[in-house]
């Protein structure tokens, strides 16, 4: 019977989801999370690593010969050595496209916060400012409209598409620039624009394009001085595009109003990371793709990857 064996399973299914769609394909062992040390012990004899943050790198590959299949539970990869299972033959699958709606609508959770501040003024009333109030309501920090503003969106594939189709709603303009300008025609409201232009015109600027070394540090010192002063970023993306220093930098000396970011240059942060002390900054856990509904859609696509596999037609594969 085939062994599989999941490295950091917690994140996908902390007991809320089943799997035993899995257990029908092979000998399953689940792990909730493993340690670097423990990786290649763990995964011996193995023919199915799945894996969602744990590193396969070219020293663990080199000690398990019995590989033949790398599920990510996710949709980035970066933490494999795919050339290294190219040249070994292991063929490497990902999960595109599960979490687009959570993403989505967690850029706007983030944005209206922004916008509104709703939780501080909540916790205002449950302090009883509201009680104490002399004024039938107060508020504390401006609250800001989306009904014509202009979202940027940096990267315009199936979430950055989907980001724009629910700032439509809001009536918002939408710019946008990607590796490809797809025909948008559809879009009243909509307009490809440069980089530069995007920053100097956005009211808010969601990032959705892929860490490479391109858009590494993209959003630095130099780019966030083309925002409007009152302008807003919001990263669900990757962390190391946007460069923490340079944004606390920007926040504390008002270079640009706001930030609500999901991801960081490093997971799980520092101590002392500046953004932590930076104004008016929002920082989440890195958990825009976790609604349940969305892990659960990225569990039936790791069980049907894996059922492509055994048939000897492998999908979704990324070291070809």
């Amino acid at each position: 019977m085939m062994k599989i064996v999941v490295l950091d399973g917690y994140t996908l299914n902390p007991g809320d989801l089943s799997w035993d769609a899995l257990n029908e394909l092979g000998d399953v062992t689940i792990y909730d999370r493993t340690p670097y040390a423990d990786i290649a012990a763990r995964c011996a004899g193995a023919a199915v690593v799945l894996t969602n943050k744990t590193p396969l790198d070219e020293a663990t590959l080199n000690q398990l010969p019995d590989l033949k299949y790398i599920g990510v539970l996710a949709t980035g990869f970066n933490i494999i050595d795919t050339a290294v299972c190219k040249q070994k033959g292991i063929v490497v699958s990902n999960v595109p496209g599960y979490g687009t709606g959570a993403v989505a609508q967690f850029v706007f959770a983030l944005l209206l916060e922004l916008c509104l501040h709703v939780q501080k003024h909540s916790d205002a009333v449950f302090d009883g400012k509201w009680t104490r109030s002399v004024d039938f309501s107060f508020w504390d920090y401006p609250l800001i409209e989306l009904a014509g503003k202009t979202l940027g969106i940096i990267g315009f594939g199936t979430i950055g598409q989907k980001v724009a189709d629910i700032a439509t709603a809001f009536d918002m303009n939408i710019i946008a620039t990607g590796r490809r300008q797809t025909d948008q025609s559809h879009r009243e409201n909509f307009k490809w624009v440069s980089l530069d232009e995007l920053l100097e015109q956005a009211d808010a600027v969601s990032i959705h394009c892929p860490l490479t070394p391109e858009t590494q540090g993209l959003i630095n010192a130099a780019n966030l001085r083309k925002m409007k002063p009152s302008a807003f970023l919001i990263n669900t993306s990757r962390g190391p595009i946007v460069n923490d220093t340079d944004l606390a930098h920007a926040l504390n000396n008002n270079i640009i109003a706001g930030a609500g970011i999901d991801v960081l240059s490093k997971e799980p942060p520092i101590d002392g990371n500046p953004l932590f002390s930076a104004k008016n900054c929002i920082i989440t856990p890195h958990i825009a793709w976790a609604a349940k509904e969305a892990r659960a859609r990225l569990m039936d696509i790791v069980v049907s990857n894996l059922n492509a596999f055994i048939a000897g037609q492998p999908v979704n594969v990324v070291n070809k």
